[in-house]
């Protein structure tokens, strides 16, 4: 991938050069550690840069480890998505992809050995009253009554956990750590409880299942890895990571680093509020376009190696901020201008008839597929008496700002003809219906043999030729820069998220591929929808020619 050449440095590079420089480490082993109930989201696109891209760079390998502890949210769905959104950003994992719980006995056995220690038990206090002894930030927890229960009787107990003898809510393993210490998360946390729930992975082997941050770093220290990099939230959790891996017989000893999650502008990356967005229908699923998941921008027309650049513009640090909006979307249309090939299409069509056209007679015109990249060469495009161009490119006064066609002015038609304005036929309610024109057949690739001059120019499509298409016009999915600080984030929803048009587009655009990103000439960048059939066209707005928000962010 030619963007990731140049190598970035950051804070988390500095210290895997310091550890390889000391002979800390001489391969490095990363993974990346989804959870699989729900979508991968622009967040996770940076984390997957990270840790592959390190992995790559550093000659080491990276893991595909699904942390799959909590059956009751997961689904299959999400973890082959979740495959295909790696692969797609352009990463492999090492070996085959590995799951939490394949390490399910392991765990089992390192929490007997807990309990063994004396460092575990299990409590059957009620929530209510776990929180009443939990305590606060300012004042210390309370231990359990059940906390000096013996090894042998919380052994025992343990197994009858297993066995199904408890009743979910009931019970809970936890470790014995500290109810005094000012980081809640060493307060007793849980280890294990009580799900009568099926697994995709083991089925109903297991009724009870391992928690998030005693089965992460076990699965960390099993595989191997030597850098485990997770966002700042779990900085506190480090005290929960290593104690863990102190107190259990196991060789590897990773280390936990911690980096600033993603917080991107006019959007949410909880996936609590995805889920949401999703169940409630403000959206039509996970891959809509208007959503950050990796599979909406793909679908919206983002490109693969866009979402990369930008998780190497935006970098990786220790200090939380709001990345704009802009920053993603200049990624994709830097791309794409000098990649997307053009073609023509018409949104708000208005016909405009040639009278001293010939007749029925049809020209196929040749227009380049790009104008700066002659490589890419021309396609053919069928032009006769009768076209339609954009309902906002004629008026019938104007002042000279506007440099479309004008009644009784000039203008050149996108890789055709100088046209002029010379009358228009009106509907009863006094809407322009049709605009009547002349040509000059001598303008075709040339200025005017008269040497006036002819400054604006329009694009247009075939009247006879052209194919409807229905083009949906995404635009972001909030009005405020941080949904996620107002009161109720669904009050500020752009209601213009999604604007419809039936438009005309030149026939080359049939035989386009899904995904594959053009530019509509003087209008933005776009994609063929899935929703496409063969008597039915659909493409998406991936990202407008220029920056409309930052005009309006300033006014």
């Amino acid at each position: 991938m030619a963007e990731t050449d140049s190598r970035p440095t950051n804070f988390i590079r500095q210290i895997i050069d310091k550890d390889i420089n000391e002979g800390l480490h001489t391969t490095i082993q990363t993974r990346f550690p989804p959870e699989p109930n729900g979508y991968l989201h622009i967040g996770h696109a940076k984390s997957i840069c990270l840790n592959f891209g390190i992995a790559q760079d550093y000659h080491g390998h990276c893991n595909l480890r699904f942390d799959d502890t909590n059956p009751e949210k997961e689904d299959i769905d999400y973890v082959n998505s979740i495959q295909q959104d790696v692969n797609w950003l352009g990463f492999s994992w090492s070996g085959e992809v590995r799951y939490s719980s394949n390490y399910f006995d392991q765990l089992y056995a390192f929490a007997v050995e807990l309990i063994n220690k004396g460092l575990a038990y299990v409590d059957f206090s009620t929530q209510e009253q776990m929180r009443e002894l939990r305590g606060t930030l300012k004042e210390p927890g309370k231990n359990s009554q059940y906390r000096d229960t013996s090894a042998t009787e919380n052994l025992a107990l343990f197994e009858k956990m297993r066995n199904g003898e408890f009743k979910e809510g009931e019970c809970l393993l936890r470790a014995k750590i500290d109810m005094s210490s000012p980081f809640m998360c060493m307060r007793d946390p849980a280890l294990y409880r009580v799900r009568f729930a099926h697994h995709h992975q083991t089925g109903d082997k297991w009724c009870i299942y391992p928690m998030y941050d005693f089965t992460h770093c076990i699965s960390d220290a099993i595989e191997g890895i030597t850098h485990s990099l997770c966002t700042l939230e779990f900085q506190d959790n480090r005290r929960l990571y290593d104690w863990v891996l102190s107190n259990i017989t196991i060789d590897s000893t990773p280390h936990q680093y911690e980096f600033s999650r993603l917080n991107l502008e006019y959007t949410v990356l909880s996936k609590r509020k995805l889920i949401q967005l999703v169940e409630d229908n403000q959206v039509s699923g996970w891959d809509d376009p208007r959503m950050p998941t990796v599979a909406g921008l793909r679908r919206r027309g983002y490109t693969s190696a866009s979402i990369r650049e930008f998780c190497k513009r935006i970098g990786v640090t220790k200090m939380d901020n709001m990345v704009e909006m802009s920053v993603l979307e200049a990624c994709l249309r830097e791309e794409l201008n000098a990649q997307a090939p053009r073609a023509m299409a018409v949104l708000e069509p208005l016909k405009l008839v040639i009278e001293n056209y010939q007749g029925s007679e049809v020209e196929n015109l040749s227009a380049a597929n790009h104008p700066a990249n002659e490589s890419m060469g021309s396609r053919e495009v069928p032009f006769g008496r009768e076209i339609f161009i954009e309902a906002e490119d004629f008026k019938e006064e104007a002042n000279k700002k506007f440099k479309r066609l004008v009644l009784g002015k000039e203008v050149r038609l996108r890789n055709a003809y100088v046209i002029k304005a010379e009358r228009v036929e009106k509907d009863e309610q006094g809407n322009i219906t049709t605009v009547y024109c002349s040509y000059d057949k001598d303008t075709l690739g040339k200025d005017p043999a008269d040497g006036r001059k002819v400054k604006g120019v329009i694009h247009w499509v075939s009247a006879s030729h052209g194919v409807p298409a229905e083009i949906r016009l995404y635009d972001r999915l909030f009005k405020v820069p941080n949904p996620a600080a107002e009161q109720d984030f669904l009050d500020s929803i752009n209601e213009e998220s999604l604007v419809v048009k039936q438009g005309i587009v030149e026939p080359s655009l049939v035989d386009v591929q899904l995904n594959t990103p053009m530019q509509f000439e003087r209008t933005g960048y776009f994609c063929k929808d899935q929703d496409s059939a063969a008597d039915r066209l659909v493409f998406n707005r991936a990202v407008g020619l220029r920056d409309t928000w930052a005009r309006m962010d300033q006014g």
